[in-house]
């Protein structure tokens, strides 16, 4: 949700929806640079949450960051730009900040890990004490971006100084472009599985809810509507009904906008709670 106008305006537009959980950037997300969070800004937001009983707040990191950068001095200002953004996080008391593992551009896919980990050892390493987290998040795997495949999260997971510091983010467009698929309850089984044996079912701490506008292993990040996909609405019914991730927040990326006057987010929201049993 956006947070312009101050951070408990997301908070506010998020229980206009209908919604119990809420999504925001602590900061613009396609600049570098960010405006202090003050005192009040802490309070009030807050103090939305607890008034207007939104619960699991959740936050995601700039796009400009990328841990994976073989470029020194882009990795060294990601490293600094996303420890920031980690103590943002805790400041609003916020309990997750989410970020996709990074592009490996020139370098191998191996190397690109490996400058994960490293980084996120610095991070962990500066910022001894705060409670929030860092989620990583499933990717589509456009270009050489990091995280499409479970193993490579995986592999993040294993390598770090702290990995009870970390967690994973799925997101339903990715991995279904990732080439994950969820169409029947056999492949639905078969995907969670795979999900299981290498990061772990405990590991994960939130979902990006999203249809995808592009097919199975496309590898393109193009989210649609619930049920106006590629995926439809099968896998979304049998993910809200695993009972496994009954209480795992999940919060919508779907595109935003109206349709009748209604916003885009209440429709989506209605569709996903219709498919729930019981």
């Amino acid at each position: 949700m956006s947070i312009a106008g101050g951070y408990y305006k997301a908070v506010e537009i998020a229980h206009r929806c209908g919604c119990d959980c809420v999504q925001l950037f602590t900061k613009n997300n396609n600049q570098w640079r960010a405006k202090p969070i003050s005192t009040e800004d802490v309070a009030r937001f807050r103090d939305s949450l607890a008034s207007l009983n939104i619960r699991h707040p959740i936050a995601h990191d700039s796009y400009l960051i990328n841990l994976a950068s073989p470029d020194e001095a882009l990795w060294r200002r990601s490293i600094e730009a996303f420890r920031e953004e980690l103590c943002r996080a805790d400041c609003l008391g916020i309990p997750y900040l989410v970020t996709h593992p990074g592009s490996s551009t020139s370098a191998s896919e191996e190397e690109g890990l490996l400058r994960v980990i490293e980084a996120l050892d610095i991070v962990h390493a500066e910022t001894r004490g705060i409670a929030t987290q860092c989620l990583l998040e499933t990717t589509a795997g456009q270009g050489s971006s990091l995280g499409w495949r479970f193993e490579q999260l995986a592999e993040i997971l294993e390598g770090v100084n702290d990995p009870e510091r970390l967690g994973v983010c799925v997101d339903t467009c990715h991995i279904f472009a990732a080439g994950y698929p969820l169409a029947t309850a056999r492949q639905y089984k078969a995907t969670m599985d795979a999900l299981d044996k290498t990061v772990g079912i405990a590991s994960v701490k939130a979902f990006h809810l999203n249809d995808s506008r592009r097919e199975l292993g496309s590898r393109v990040d193009r989210h649609a509507h619930i049920g106006e996909g590629c995926l439809g609405l099968a896998p979304f019914r049998r993910l809200l009904n695993d009972p496994r991730f009954r209480r795992v927040p999940m919060y919508l990326e779907t595109p935003k906008g109206q349709v009748g006057g209604v916003e885009l987010d209440v429709v989506n929201l209605k569709r996903l709670r219709g498919l729930i049993e019981g």
